[in-house]
């Protein structure tokens, strides 16, 4: 194998530069002052087969890599370039000197005489990625060798834009973000403002259409646009007369004001302008026409030629609005690259514009759901005073499985349930849907609480394998004061007494609904007049901070401090009190709360009487009314009385054949509740003239202030009632 033969070095010459690995080839710089000071003194073996100086490693591993902050950046005060102005390259013949030349620092980009406002700096960072590399020239080292002037890695960078176009991509990628970042119509037409203004006209008048169409919606009737915002002036103190910019209305009246809106001609000059959807100057006829008619025709001057323009704000389907964009006396004019600004805008608001009106859509729907899904009022029963509080998980999360109840039941009697399934979505509320209407049917019924939340847990069951939930259901009896609870994996009621004692209630917790084949147990407890029972969902009482535990506890705690300053305290204000216990970030869970001020009926304003189901019987139950409406002072009451307890009466002992039962209770109105073993509920019909019967109901109808039947476990209750006068 021949060999060529060793060439004598060459210390004044540098070798030519090598094959570039990434396919190029590397770039000469001159050295540092140190990095050629050490060279002078050294060999060019040492240089090339040598470890690097410590000079030139701590220069190429400390120096910076330069970064620009903005195309508005202004210089330090001490004198040194600020990030993005690079120093000026090293001449070869300064650096063998040992001089530390340095370029000047780069002054700071002025304002082009463009009409741009050096004011927006906003989206300058994204530039950043592509200008912190570093300066042209510089050597990159490589495993093994020194960072010198033969290094063949070498890094080109991409050159920094500068000039009137790198202000406007600045502008216009700053001014998108910030439209994109709006959700509702009011913060994207706000984005849009604040982004046109100062920075690129000093007046904006946004106008939509009236209604805004919802996604695939074909709008119907004529084109109305009406102003949604305003911002901005045309007062300056550059104003000349010789450059009319004029006075809008518009501006003079606040946005929330008076609507301002006009309708489009279809064959005039600012539907031909919407049509044609790109923006325009108001230097044209036609535009100037346009305008006049977007502004209502002012009487005033209008602003005229490149100082007014005219962007149609187009959607994904239509057309949707126009924006008015207007620069005072003393700026420069709009240029024609500015219609692509203007574009820009415009585009980006519009889509903006169809997504809030799609996303207010859902939050309606979602709302009317959750609505129907809970009840629009709660019941006024005898005996107890009712309130309820619902708060959604979050603003994008409006709908969720808690809900609450209260259902009238036999015998002044009242169903309280409160229950919670799994998850907060739409799947979660309808099954909620489902549950609570499976409450309602059982309540009806009459069934023992417990009873209730078996069947509860059967149909649980039916609709899927995962529909898990939890429930309480309580039933208070405002006669005998007393409360009889059912708990489904629920947490625990509170009872708030008279006396201001807060107590959690002893419930078994029994399992949630779903789970199937396990039992449930009910508890019977006193409820004394005065006391306030709070059924909730554990979103009140659980978070991310604490657990269920420490949130009852929490609970009981500020139910105390309520009743310290006012016993007992308001109900209405008491739930507010209570919800004050979620901190800012606590609300992790859609919340369901359920309030109940117990009063009861007192012993003396009940009469209750057992009636064997004889003939003579209709005959008793009129004497025992009437004496008791007599020691009641009613007598005003006692022929009406008389007349439908005798109908209601005759009517169940035809078909009972264990004793019938007659309740009297006074409250604000005279209730009177007459009981059977028979289980079929009557019915109101109108009878022949040649029947003698069938007419008992209809007189019950037309003289009561209200009545219903409702069937009990082994037979049925029919009622009504009595306004006291």
């Amino acid at each position: 194998m021949t060999t060529d033969p060793p060439r004598p070095p060459r210390p004044h010459a540098a070798p030519p530069p090598p094959q570039d690995p990434r396919g190029g080839f590397g770039l000469r710089r001159s050295a540092p002052p140190a990095e050629q000071a050490g060279a002078a003194g050294s060999t060019s073996h040492d240089h090339d087969h040598g470890a690097p100086p410590p000079s030139a490693r701590a220069h190429h591993e400390e120096t910076p890599a330069p970064s620009r902050a903005g195309a508005y950046s202004a210089p330090r005060s001490d004198g040194a370039p600020v990030a993005g102005q690079h120093r000026a390259e090293v001449a070869p013949g300064e650096a063998h000197s040992g001089s530390q030349a340095e370029g000047p620092a780069l002054a700071p980009a002025p304002a082009n005489d463009t009409g741009w406002v050096p004011a927006v700096t906003e989206g300058s960072e994204a530039l950043g990625s592509f200008v912190s590399t570093p300066a042209r020239g510089t050597a990159l080292s490589a495993a093994g060798h020194t960072a010198d002037e033969d290094s063949v890695g070498m890094r080109i960078p991409m050159p920094v834009q500068t000039g009137p176009e790198a202000d406007r991509l600045r502008y216009v990628g700053a001014a998108t973000r910030r439209i994109a970042r709006g959700l509702d119509l009011d913060e994207i037409l706000l984005g849009l403002c604040r982004s046109a203004v100062p920075a690129f006209a000093d007046a904006i008048l946004v106008y939509l259409r009236e209604p805004l169409p919802v996604g695939d919606e074909r709008p119907s009737g004529p084109l109305r646009l009406r102003l949604r915002r305003a911002d901005g002036g045309l007062e300056g103190p550059g104003d000349t007369p010789d450059v009319p910019v004029g006075d809008l209305p518009a501006l003079e009246t606040p946005y929330g004001g008076a609507p301002e809106t006009i309708g489009v001609l279809l064959d005039g000059p600012l539907a031909e302008v919407l049509r044609g959807v790109r923006p325009v100057f108001a230097d044209s006829p036609r535009a100037a026409d346009a305008l006049a008619e977007l502004l209502g025709n002012p009487p005033g001057p209008l602003p005229t030629g490149r100082r007014a323009l005219l962007a149609p704000l187009r959607g994904r389907r239509r057309v949707i609005g126009a924006a008015v964009l207007l620069r005072r006396a003393d700026r420069p004019p709009f240029e024609a690259d500015d219609l692509l600004v203007a574009a820009q805008l415009a585009t980006h608001t519009a889509l903006g514009v169809d997504k809030a009106v799609l996303y207010g859509r859902e939050a309606y729907i979602a709302d009317a759901l959750q609505r129907e899904m809970l009840p629009d009022s709660l019941p006024q029963p005898t005996g107890v005073q009712l309130a309820s509080r619902y708060l959604p998980a979050a603003e994008s999360a409006r709908v969720g499985g808690d809900w609450y109840d209260a259902i009238p039941l036999p015998g002044s009697r009242v169903a309280l349930v409160v229950g919670d399934v799994m998850g907060h979505s739409m799947t979660s509320a309808a099954i909620m849907g489902q549950l609570r209407t499976t409450v309602q049917t059982l309540a009806g019924l009459d069934l023992a609480p417990q009873e209730v939340l078996y069947h509860l847990d059967e149909q649980a069951q039916r609709l899927g394998q995962d529909r898990m939930a939890t429930c309480v259901y309580a039933v208070y009896d405002p006669i005998a004061h007393r409360l009889v609870v059912a708990n489904a994996g629920h947490p625990p009621p509170v009872l708030l007494h008279a006396d201001g004692l807060a107590e959690v209630l002893r419930v078994p917790p029994g399992a949630p609904i779903g789970v199937g084949g396990v039992p449930f147990e009910a508890v019977e407890l006193p409820a004394p007049a005065g006391a306030t029972l709070l059924l909730y969902t554990d979103g009140l009482v659980e978070s991310r901070s604490r657990d269920v535990w420490g949130g009852i506890e929490m609970l009981r705690e500020r139910l105390h401090d309520a009743a310290t300053v006012v016993s007992p305290p308001p109900l209405e204000p008491l739930c507010d009190e209570v919800l004050e216990i979620l901190g800012p970030g606590d609300r992790d869970d859609d919340i369901a709360l359920l309030a109940a001020r117990f009063a009861g009926i007192a012993p003396s304003d009940v009469a209750y009487w057992f009636l064997e189901p004889q003939a003579q019987t209709a005959g008793r139950a009129r004497r025992l009314v009437r004496q008791a409406l007599r020691r009641w002072g009613l007598d005003d009451q006692v022929d009406a009385a008389e007349l439908l307890v005798s109908e209601i009466v005759t009517n169940a002992v035809r078909y009972a054949e264990r004793p019938v039962t007659l309740r009297l209770l006074r409250t604000d109105v005279l209730r009177c509740e007459v009981g059977d073993d028979a289980p079929l509920l009557p019915r109101m019909r109108h009878a022949a003239p040649e029947e003698e019967g069938g007419r008992g109901l209809y007189l019950v109808n037309r003289m009561a202030q209200r009545w219903g039947a409702t069937r009990l476990g082994a037979g049925k209750v029919v009622w009504f009632e009595l306004p006291i006068q």
